[in-house]
């Protein structure tokens, strides 16, 4: 039986255009994993382990509301809560995986599929360096066809050179040969961040992992380096700084009604 769990190899590039442009662009890759797969991927695989150690490995306990093995539960509990139908729910995620035990994933992104495999929702999860979490859950309404777009207000802090008082536009490719994960942060003055990964699938197996390991050796430590570089670089160049702004809750969510936009990217 082939399975729905992959990776996903491409780049991530933001651009800034205000108050400094600034641009960026790092080869990378995630990995999307089906949860009704996790059991199977962790015998089968030998480079990858869930819960436990392995060159590869995904925790649960770094995803939602941080339980060790709980993360369907979560997904669903969080749907419920939203009034989204969970019958036959199929969650995959898409994510970096721990490398040699490390890895910081600034967002993670849940699709939530249903009956028919019709696509119920996503959830974005944002993730900040201060050990803060925050999932942004959004219904489909049935509407994938390859393309997703949602927007919502920010209710987490990020990074210093952000303020608080924005609003997120994501414009998403489901998974299928591609993916892509697209967003404008705009404040009062309109739009002056765009964000995107964009990979290719291949099918998740020994042989695609260590090919990956060997052109992507400790990407997820260079994400956390990266991370540090380019707010030096801001720093450099005089972006204003945003002191952090507390979370109430290290974990928490927002419901956010769904409101379909047309414009993309």
């Amino acid at each position: 039986m082939s399975l729905t769990s992959s990776i996903y190899a491409g780049t991530v590039v933001h651009t800034r255009l205000r108050p400094k442009k600034h641009n960026l662009r790092y080869s990378v890759f995630s990995l999307l994993l089906d949860l009704d797969e996790l059991a199977e991927l962790d015998s089968s695989l030998r480079l990858f382990g869930v819960n436990r150690r392995g060159l590869f490995s995904f925790w649960e306990k770094d995803h939602g509301d941080g339980i060790s093995d709980g993360l369907k539960e979560w997904v669903t509990s969080q749907l419920s809560d939203a009034g989204i139908n969970t019958d036959d729910l199929s969650i995959r995620v898409l994510c970096y995986p721990r490398i040699f035990g490390y890895v910081f994933n600034p967002l993670t992104v849940y699709f939530c599929y249903g009956v028919k495999s019709e696509l119920q929702a996503v959830i974005y999860e944002v993730c900040n360096t201060f050990h803060e979490r925050h999932a942004y859950i959004i219904p489909a309404d049935g509407e994938d066809r390859g393309q997703i777009n949602h927007s919502c207000n920010k209710d987490l802090y990020v990074s210093p050179f952000v303020p608080m008082n924005c609003r997120y536009d994501f414009s998403v490719r489901t998974p299928a040969d591609h993916v892509r994960i697209a967003i404008k942060e705009s404040d009062a003055d309109g739009m002056f961040l765009y964000a995107m990964f964009q990979g290719r699938h291949a099918p998740l197996t020994d042989r695609t992992l260590a090919m990956a390991f060997l052109k992507y050796p400790l990407m997820t430590l260079k994400v956390t380096a990266a991370i540090h570089w380019e707010a030096l670089r801001l720093w450099l160049k005089r972006v204003p700084v945003h002191r952090h702004a507390r979370a109430a809750s290290p974990r928490a969510s927002t419901i956010v009604a769904h409101t379909p936009r047309t414009e993309t990217r």
